[in-house]
């Protein structure tokens, strides 16, 4: 039986797991157990220099829940979805550029799909400069609201967009490239979202774009007052890319961005994806 060794990284997110046998992650049910309780405990779990395999990798995730293919086609592997700028291995590359801010997975779906459950990323090849992924517990941004406050947001609704998360990164685009953003529907979402398991968590980021019943400016303005509180630095993790590191992180309550980096850098990450069954509420 496969012993974890889990240190914590931060006292808010992140650990490190290390003695994990990357073939037993595909045929340990008790392995995969355990690593499902470090995550809900931990939020994000770092598995450095695992050299885990991208059809491991993808078995792996299949032990966790049902697993996206809707980006088949990109990698040899059904399952895997470079994550680069490099579109001659991505050509929708120019579209990951609004990873580089705060977000969740899933807000703005094509249909009403809950967000995805959880995200496994690792690193074939990494930034000279910049690169780092960072985390934010948006479980722990709630419970440091006072009782006023929690009782204020928790009736606040959202709208999400595609078009929101892409302006901040091509904030002068082309008509028709607006019109592709707004082809992908928009999305009402609670900010306060509460889960089956009774904890609750925010839901912000780049694809948040104003608050329901309130001038728009002002709510903009109130939802990155959030965001950066949600984001301050003794919530977060940021992981230092190594070949070979495997990352996993709860969608549902860790925010997430790339720090940027050069464009032209060989940068690519291999991302599997577990689709939620959880939807926002």
């Amino acid at each position: 039986m496969t012993v974890l060794t889990i240190n914590k990284l931060t006292a808010s997110v992140g650990a490190e797991v290390t003695g994990l046998d990357p073939d037993a992650l595909g045929t340990d049910d008790s392995l995969v157990a355990a690593v499902l309780d470090a995550l809900e405990d931990n939020g994000v779990l770092v598995f450095p220099k695992l050299d885990l395999q991208p059809e491991a990798q993808v078995e792996f995730c299949r032990r966790l829940g049902k697993i996206d293919h809707s980006s088949d086609g990109h990698h040899p592997v059904p399952g895997i979805y470079p994550v680069t700028l490099d579109k001659s291995k991505n050509a929708s590359a120019s579209y990951l550029r609004a990873t580089f801010d705060w977000h969740i997975d899933g807000c703005t779906p094509t249909y009403d799909e809950p967000p995805q459950k959880a995200t496994v990323l690792s690193a074939k090849q990494v930034a000279e400069r910049g690169g780092e992924t960072e985390f934010a517990n948006s479980y722990a941004a709630y419970e440091a609201f006072t009782d006023a406050e929690k009782e204020r947001f928790g009736s606040l609704r959202v709208v999400h967009s595609l078009e929101a998360s892409q302006r901040r990164v091509n904030p002068d685009p082309s008509p028709e490239l607006v019109a592709r953003w707004r082809a992908r529907p928009t999305h009402e979402h609670p900010l306060v979202w509460t889960h089956r398991s009774g904890r609750k968590s925010l839901v912000l980021g780049a694809s948040a774009d104003y608050i329901v019943g309130m001038d728009r400016d002002e709510g903009r303005v109130l939802l990155a007052e959030l965001l950066d509180r949600a984001t301050r630095p003794e919530l977060v993790y940021r992981h230092s890319w190594s070949v070979g590191d495997t990352v996993i992180w709860d969608n549902n309550g860790v925010l997430h961005r790339a720090v940027p980096y050069d464009p032209d850098s060989p940068r690519e990450m291999l991302r599997t994806t577990v689709l939620g069954d959880e939807p926002i509420q």
